[in-house]
C-alpha cells in the first residue's frame, strides 16, 4: 500500500511518554510513513522541535490554540514569528476558533487567530485550524484575510460549510469520528467530496476511532481510518492512500523539506 500521511497528531503530548519509541514503529508498521505535530502553547514549541529534529518523517508546526487563549501572553504572537525563523515549521497550527460552552473569551481568540493567519500569509505557510461551534467564523476570517492555504482538522460541519473551505481551497482533516456509523452528516459528506481535499488525521492521544473506542489514540490507526473512508467512497485504500498522501505532501510542501 501507499504510504499515509498523518495530518495532525500531537505527538508531544505526555500520553506518549512511556512509550513513544514504540508508537512510531507501530505507526511505520501500518505505512504511516510521514507525521504532522502540531503545537499549541508557545510552552510546547521546543519539544516539538527536538522530537522532530533529525528524523524526516517527523514534521513541526507551531501555533497558539484557541482553547489556551486565556494562558497565552500578548507577546507570544511576536514570539511565534521570532520562532519559525528557523525555517523547520511546515505549518503554523494549530490555532483557530473554539466557541463550545466555557471556552475563552472569543473577543481574545479572534485576536490571536488573526494575528497567527497574518503571519501565516507575510510567511506563505500553510495553516491547521481547530473550528468547533465556529466553523461559519473562521470561513468567513480566512475569507478576509486571504492569500492562504492549510486545513481545517477534525472537520465536523455541514455540507455547506464544507463547501465553502472548498472555494478557498482548504482541505478537511478527518479523523476518527469518521468511523462512528451514527456520523452520518460527516460519512456522507467524506464519501462524496472532492479527493483533492482529503487529508487523514489521527489527532492522536484524542479521538480513537470506532475500534478502540474510550482508549488513547495512535497515529497507527490512521491506517483504520483510511480503510472506512475507502470504502465509504468505494474506492480502493490505494487509490484513497495515494491521493491523500499527495495532498499532505502539496499542502505542507514536504517534497521541499525531504528532498
Amino acid at each position: 500500500m501507499h504510504a499515509l500521511v498523518d495530518s495532525h497528531v500531537h505527538l508531544d503530548h505526555a500520553a506518549f511518554n512511556a512509550d513513544r519509541a514504540q508508537v512510531l514503529a507501530r505507526a511505520q508498521a501500518n505505512c504511516i510513513g510521514t507525521l504532522v505535530i502540531p503545537g499549541v502553547d508557545r510552552n510546547g514549541w521546543a519539544s516539538i522541535r527536538h522530537l522532530c529534529a533529525g528524523n524526516h518523517r517527523l514534521h513541526a508546526a507551531y501555533g497558539l490554540h484557541p482553547l489556551f487563549a486565556d494562558q497565552h501572553a500578548p507577546n507570544d504572537v511576536q514570539a511565534l514569528s521570532a520562532w519559525l525563523d528557523a525555517g523547520d515549521a511546515v505549518a503554523i497550527g494549530e490555532i483557530g476558533l473554539d466557541f463550545h460552552a466555557q471556552s475563552p473569551d472569543r473577543d481574545l481568540q479572534r485576536h490571536f487567530f488573526r494575528a497567527q493567519l497574518q503571519i501565516a500569509r507575510e510567511r506563505g505557510l500553510p495553516v491547521i485550524v481547530h473550528a468547533r461551534a465556529a466553523f461559519e467564523e473562521v470561513s468567513l476570517t480566512l475569507r478576509e484575510v486571504g492569500g492562504l492555504r492549510g486545513v481545517v482538522h477534525s472537520f465536523s460541519g455541514s455540507q455547506q460549510q464544507a463547501s465553502r473551505l472548498w472555494e478557498l481551497g482548504f482541505c478537511l482533516g478527518i479523523g476518527g469520528p469518521v468511523t462512528y456509523p451514527r456520523a452520518r452528516r460527516l460519512r456522507q459528506i467524506v464519501a462524496s467530496m472532492p479527493s483533492e481535499f482529503l487529508l487523514l488525521e489521527s489527532d492522536a492521544p484524542d479521538q480513537p476511532d470506532a475500534g478502540i473506542r474510550g482508549q488513547r489514540n495512535e497515529p497507527a490507526r490512521v491506517a483504520d481510518i483510511a480503510c472506512c473512508i475507502a470504502e465509504l467512497r468505494g474506492e480502493t485504500l490505494s487509490t484513497l492512500a495515494a491521493a491523500t498522501t499527495a495532498n499532505a505532501r502539496r499542502v505542507f510542501g514536504l517534497d521541499a523539506k525531504q528532498d
